[in-house]
């Protein structure tokens, strides 16, 4: 069941809020069944102009094209439920960024401007036609937003699920103190696990270092140097570089059909604070003016796992509206 909210105008990065919200803690958000490719019928390595390989697994046929943006420290992997469900009705991609999966790594800064080109090179170069619609999650919502601002003729609709937002750290720090929005323990996680890789101490039997192999990864040593500087570089920019391209580009999307789902958490998860995330939803949602925020019961931030089916019929009611919009 999802609840409509209505708009209030005016990590994987979740703030999960405690008590009266004086302490935040931010999700880990590699998740352990991220690093292995969803079920799809099309893999494809796409060559980028510099001659970069960018993998996109495809299934489906039919339009519009869903094309699906992975969190913070997860690849194509994180959907491996929703691209099934949505292929039967349409062609539905998800893609490695550059770094992670089976990606070649990308230059630095890895900040939403870059990722968006690689995104968009790579589409051209594998030749996935649009129009699209764009599914993001977390941190991938910011990518999105800034890709959709760029080519909107290219791009029909958005399905954001569970975002980030631009300058979340600060945004959060202003409401329940200075502490509370701060990425500083996976900023020096990504930090620890770089230098590992770079200096060959992985795999290590150091149990400080164990978060620094995924569980599922399956690549040698070599490809966790390109896999921590994706994400050491994507963390770093959040919520600085990224977020500044997002506010001076996608704050206004005009028309475009946009579907923002707020994880409100299950029985066993109670959350005072997330009246203040589904706030600042709300606030990305009124970036359109046929945009929309709905509050997803019995599902934290990894709703990709948990109600695939909340996602699937967001995708379906921007294809719908998308097709009225013509």
């Amino acid at each position: 069941m999802t609840r409509r909210l209505p708009i209030a105008r005016g990590p994987c990065l979740r703030p999960a809020f405690e008590g009266l919200g004086v302490a935040v803690a931010l999700a880990a958000c590699s998740p352990a069944f991220s690093h292995a490719p969803p079920n799809a019928s099309g893999a494809i390595a796409a060559r980028l102009p510099d001659g970069r390989k960018l993998a996109f697994h495809c299934s489906g046929r039919g339009g519009p094209t869903v094309v699906f943006e992975s969190g913070w420290g997860a690849d194509s992997g994180a959907w491996v439920r929703v691209l099934p469900m949505v292929a039967p009705s349409r062609r539905a991609c998800a893609y490695d960024r550059a770094g992670y999966g089976a990606s070649d790594a990308g230059p630095d800064p890895r900040d939403a401007a870059a990722i968006v080109r690689d995104l968009h090179a790579g589409l051209e170069a594998a030749r996935i036609r649009g129009p699209y619609i764009l599914a993001a999650h977390s941190a991938g919502g910011l990518y999105v937003r800034l890709f959709a601002a760029k080519y909107p003729k290219e791009v029909v609709g958005l399905v954001l699920v569970d975002p980030s937002v631009e300058h979340q750290d600060t945004r959060i720090a202003a409401i329940f103190g200075p502490r509370a929005g701060s990425i500083a323990p996976l900023q020096d996680r990504s930090a620890r696990c770089l230098a590992a890789a770079q200096g060959g101490r992985l795999p290590s039997a150091d149990p400080a270092l164990s978060v620094c192999i995924p569980s599922g990864y399956k690549q040698g040593p070599a490809s966790l140097v390109g896999l921590w500087a994706a994400e050491k570089s994507e963390i770093d920019t959040l919520f600085t570089t990224s977020s500044d391209e997002v506010q001076r580009d996608a704050e206004q999307l005009g028309a475009m059909p946009l579907v923002v789902l707020t994880a409100a958490g299950t029985a066993t998860d109670p959350n005072p604070g997330l009246s203040v995330w589904a706030e600042l939803h709300r606030q990305v949602a009124a970036t359109s003016s046929r945009g929309s925020a709905r509050l997803v019961d019995r599902t934290t931030h990894m709703m990709m796992f948990q109600r695939p089916d909340a996602i699937v019929s967001a995708i379906d009611d921007v294809a719908a509206a998308a097709r009225r919009r013509q």
